[in-house]
């Protein structure tokens, strides 16, 4: 990946310098086009390009955005309720992640989100153990972290 990234610098440059450009403006332009260079000889390459994994970091920012902004609306909810039925819950969530770091982003992500925090990662760890301020089903919780964080930190990480 960081060949891919220093090639398309390299390839902005070289443009700058054919088209006389000194500008930011020429600079870009030989940016994209070093992208679509990339692009075209990415059978060369034994890793995925740079560019779909950079994308795939976007799609997780802006995922984890909106979840945060999803969970601060239910988290104000149950404090504005003025009769407190919050029903709060420890449960276990088994991970495929394998990586450290993978891990670590899964459960800041899940912990900076209001309403759950990790208070636990197994010695192994392949499962978090999380606490929920509310929660009805936890089966339902379980497939919801996986179906957004976790399959989004999959497609980063894949290679």
């Amino acid at each position: 990946m960081a060949f891919q990234i220093i090639l398309n610098f390299a390839l902005a440059f070289v443009w700058m310098f054919l088209s006389s450009n000194y500008t930011a403006t020429g600079f870009i332009v030989g940016f994209i086009l070093g992208i679509v260079l990339l692009v075209i000889m990415r059978r060369f390459f034994f890793t995925r390009l740079y560019v779909f994994r950079v994308w795939a970091i976007i799609k997780l920012t802006v995922l984890f955005f909106k979840e945060l902004l999803l969970a601060n609306i239910q988290v104000l909810k149950v404090v504005l309720k003025p009769k407190l039925d919050m029903q709060p819950a420890f449960f276990a969530y088994p991970t495929v992640l394998k990586e450290d770091w993978e891990i670590t982003l899964l459960s800041s992500l899940i912990t900076l989100t209001p309403g759950t925090v990790v208070v636990h990662v197994s010695d192994d760890a392949k499962t978090l153990f999380v606490h929920a301020i509310d929660i009805s089903d936890v089966d339902d919780a379980i497939a919801s972290i996986r179906d957004s964080f976790e399959k989004a930190i999959l497609e980063v990480s894949k290679s």
